[in-house]
């Protein structure tokens, strides 16, 4: 893989990693899409990252996975390839975006169809230009949805709905995937940049700690019972009390000022 195919560039706190393969709709390779998963696994444990920001250039955000010289052809597979390849492949990049450590916002700068629908679907916070599509691509091309594609989306706009993208696999607008809750916010495509800009340095002059264990927290709270999740939001309070930021946070309150957080 050619580094210029994920743009990684660090200021204020803030990295962000561009997909630039816009000839593709920056479809992911298999290269990109390993290097994505270290990056997001070097972010979580680098104290001078609070904040990812996720995009692409050209008219695409992602248009999926690259399946241009992936394997063998179908009838050349041994029983278990499928899974296998999934596992250690889309899989574990989604699974990189739910659990890296710091926030990661999706900033949707056109189509986002199978894998690259789920990849912004998985970040934390969503901001979509107008421009934006969203696709359940994969009926298309008579395939299971995968990516984590059948976990995020009941999730996020319950079963029914879920169902009726996966089933028919039509484009949302920017707009309708707004309405529908996957999208947090719709921009002008001019000011898509400038917007997740200013969303990301919010995030990095935040309490990095308590926004990790409250990610952890909203993302573990569907899969499990009340008591469960009571008991982890305890745990969750306790571990964050002994960070310097809860300090400052709380003396902040108590000498009416605007706490200084420093991420630690």
């Amino acid at each position: 893989m050619a580094e210029s195919e994920i743009l990684h560039t660090s200021g204020g706190h803030v990295l962000s990693l561009t997909l630039n393969r816009p000839e593709t709709l920056n479809a992911l390779t298999p290269g990109q899409r390993d290097h994505l998963v270290r990056l997001l696994s070097e972010a979580s444990a680098d104290p001078a990252v609070r904040a990812v920001v996720l995009t692409g250039t050209g008219r695409g955000f992602c248009a999926g996975a690259d399946l241009r010289g992936t394997g063998a052809a179908p009838g050349e597979r041994i029983a278990g390839d499928v899974a296998r390849t999934l596992r250690t492949g889309a899989q574990r990049l989604i699974a990189a975006v739910l659990d890296c450590e710091k926030p990661v916002l999706a900033a949707v700068n056109g189509t986002a169809a199978g894998l690259g629908a789920h990849l912004a679907f998985a970040c934390d916070l969503v901001l979509a230009a107008e421009s934006a599509r969203f696709i359940e691509v994969f009926v298309r091309r008579g395939l299971v949805p995968d990516a984590g594609g059948a976990y995020l989306l009941p999730r996020l706009v319950g079963p029914r709905r879920a169902k009726e993208l996966m089933f028919f696999g039509d484009a949302l607008t920017a707009a309708e995937a707004e309405r529908a809750g996957l999208v947090n916010r719709v921009v002008p495509d001019g000011d898509l940049a400038g917007t997740a800009r200013a969303w990301a340095d919010r995030l990095a002059t935040g309490p990095t700690r308590a926004l990790a264990l409250t990610k952890q927290l909203v993302n573990a709270s569907l899969d499990t019972d009340r008591a469960t999740a009571f008991a982890a939001e305890a745990a969750a309070q306790e571990i964050n009390m002994t960070t310097r930021d809860a300090q400052e946070g709380l003396r902040g309150f108590l000498e009416r000022r605007t706490p200084h957080y420093e991420g630690h």
